[in-house]
């Protein structure tokens, strides 16, 4: 399989730190950019599996966006005829900040692209971005529990074949996965560590302002 690369494009440094920590976590080569002319210059290069975008970056109007939207249009199609369109492909996810989301939102939903409103949970992010992986073809299945982050979870929940339904909403909701009760209380257990840890985190930031 060929290596994974990740191109992070983002000017919020708390985002941008918080991006590279998990994908790091797993050996995936991760560089991030904050501009829209470095970003086009890294496309260019024909490097990476995924671009995970921040939309205040790429601007709907820009010429970042119309390229980002083919590049996830091409993935697309490739996807629904792999016999055709063989080999690597560029996915793209977009980050819309809430400030942003009734303005973006409408807008990826109708062009049917991939985004995640932030904040966002970190573990569907993480699950999302791996099948978006699979997708581009830079693995062959995707990671359901997260390598060395602390937030390893059971690797045996099972989505429902109804779980593309809405590529738009991003993150599939906990009916669409197949649990037992124990593995409920364990996923309600490890949530709740990751929304402690969260609030920490914030609280230290607001200390050291």
């Amino acid at each position: 399989m060929p290596e994974v690369g990740i191109l992070i494009v983002d000017d919020d440094v708390a985002s941008q730190q918080a991006l590279k920590s998990v994908l790091d976590s797993e050996g995936w080569r991760v560089r991030i950019v904050p501009d829209a002319s470095r970003a086009l210059n890294e496309l260019a290069s024909g490097a990476w599996s995924l671009a995970v975008v921040n939309i205040a970056v790429a601007d709907v109007n820009g010429p970042l966006f119309a390229i980002l939207r083919e590049l996830a249009e091409a993935a697309a199609r490739a996807r629904g005829n792999d016999a055709e369109s063989p080999g690597k492909k560029l996915s793209v996810l977009f980050l819309v900040p809430l400030r942003l989301a009734a303005a973006a939102q409408p807008l990826l939903e109708r062009e049917d692209l991939p985004y995640a409103l932030k904040p966002y949970h970190l573990h569907e992010f993480f699950e999302k971005v791996s099948e978006l992986l699979v997708e581009s073809g830079a693995m062959e299945e995707p990671i359901r529990a997260m390598g060395n982050t602390g937030f390893k979870r059971s690797p045996i929940r099972k989505l429902r074949a109804g779980r593309h339904a809405r590529r738009g909403a991003m993150f599939a909701s906990r009916d669409d996965y197949q649990m037992t009760e124990e593995e409920m209380a364990e996923y309600e257990r490890q949530e709740e560590e990751d929304r402690k840890k969260r609030e920490k985190e914030r609280k230290n930031l607001e200390n050291r302002g």
